[in-house]
């Protein structure tokens, strides 16, 4: 049964952490992942660490956006069904409340506000909040050698272009295989075992590097607009999206652009803009379209499309997944997973690294939002918030 099932006291706790989360989430899926390690486990002991990767694991292998997926889990555990929607809700709704917000301003005046100073504070800072957590997690899911090889052929197959869906698969699979044999058998064999199968794990990752190409199929043939129309298209999305925001792109243009005929290729731009800067998943430009397209009730309609799967996804896992780590061969494919997950958020911050550090003061912000986080434990949102206000500075006396 889940922790605080049934207690108005959890839901309520819920919301708090939730909402704040959603304000300050800034920088995508991998420091939303920071934020939450920080909140949840770190400051409030909601689950453990270990507890907190099988999460994260599982939350890659389904479609969705993993933060997103993350706070529903954590609102399960916390709260049962009630908290499942609860922290759900919480976290998206002012991503969703903002980006309607600029649709708002987009329509009203034809073009969106300028938040790019405050970006420039904030973007160094996010990267040491995902630092912090890489570190944190790594030292829970690196358990051993096998597991240090795991992690790091999953980080350089990520460095190397390797699609992130095949990278997390790899690292599952082979070295979940790979461990489990290492318990039933001696180390030399085992060790054996893996030599032989790290080259082939290598190339299988290879063949999913690049970009990774999307094309959505969809039996509507009619150009014409409908909400009915325009949340089945986004039902779609939601129940397949794997991947990056630039796999959302792909999924927005086949479907929005070229196929109905709904957005212009700037107006798909502005939306995928308005995720990219705003907190929260950058799923929100579905809000963003479907008000364009259809006012308020289009983006209702559009937010829950894309994001009612995740809800059921995560609720059709939540009671399976302890069972899973019950089982002796599930529960190696579970560390091995979690491991490379890992890993890919250390890729994230290495390729982060290239454009969020471009001058010497995003340097100076960055060192000193890890040093406070590392060593004096400041609390991410304040960090997050003094990042948006020194970039603002910064910018302005530029």
């Amino acid at each position: 049964m889940p922790e605080g099932q049934g207690k108005p006291a959890a839901l309520r706790h819920l919301v708090l952490v939730f909402l704040k989360l959603g304000t300050i989430g800034f920088g995508g899926p991998a420091a939303h992942i920071a934020l939450m390690e920080e909140e949840v486990v770190a400051r409030r002991r909601w689950l453990t660490r270990e507890h907190f990767l099988d999460l994260l694991g599982a939350t890659n292998l389904i479609p969705g956006p993993n933060s997103t997926e993350m706070a529903i889990h954590v609102g399960y555990l916390r709260g049962g069904w009630a908290g499942l929607v609860t922290a759900g809700l919480s976290f998206l709704f002012p991503a969703v409340l903002i980006t309607a917000g600029f649709a708002w301003a987009y329509v009203a005046f034809g073009s969106l506000p300028q938040v790019a100073p405050l970006l420039y504070g904030v973007k160094p800072v996010v990267l040491a909040v995902i630092l912090t957590a890489v570190w944190r997690l790594g030292k829970t899911a690196v358990r051993g050698w096998r597991l240090t090889l795991i992690g790091s052929a999953t980080l350089l197959a990520s460095l190397w272009g390797a699609n992130e869906i095949l990278a997390l698969l790899g690292g599952g699979i082979l070295g979940g295989v790979w461990l489990r044999m290492a318990e039933q058998r001696s180390s030399r064999n085992a060790s054996s075992f893996m030599a032989a199968m790290l080259p082939g794990s290598l190339l299988g990752w290879s063949f999913g590097s690049g970009q990774t190409v999307v094309t959505l199929a969809t039996t509507m043939a009619s150009a014409s607009f409908s909400l009915g129309k325009l949340g089945l298209f986004f039902l779609k999305v939601g129940a397949v999206l794997y991947g990056s925001g630039y796999v959302l792109v792909a999924f927005l243009e086949g479907g929005l652009v070229h196929e109905h005929g709904w957005l212009t290729q700037q107006q798909l731009l502005d939306a995928i803009a308005v995720g990219q800067f705003t907190p929260g998943p950058v799923l929100s430009s579905a809000t963003f379209v479907g008000y364009l397209l259809a006012g308020w009730p289009g983006a209702i309609v559009a937010t829950l499309g894309i994001f009612l799967p995740s809800f059921l996804f995560v609720a059709a896992l939540g009671p399976i997944l302890p069972r899973w780590r019950r089982s002796g061969l599930a529960a190696a494919f579970l560390d091995a997973v979690n491991v490379s997950s890992v890993a890919l958020m250390a890729a994230v911050t290495v390729k982060l690294t290239q454009s969020a550090l471009t001058h010497w003061p995003a340097w100076v912000l960055a060192l000193a939002a890890a040093t406070a986080s590392l060593v004096w434990k400041v609390n991410p949102a304040w960090l997050v918030l003094g990042g948006a206000l020194l970039g603002w500075v910064l910018r302005a006396w530029a």
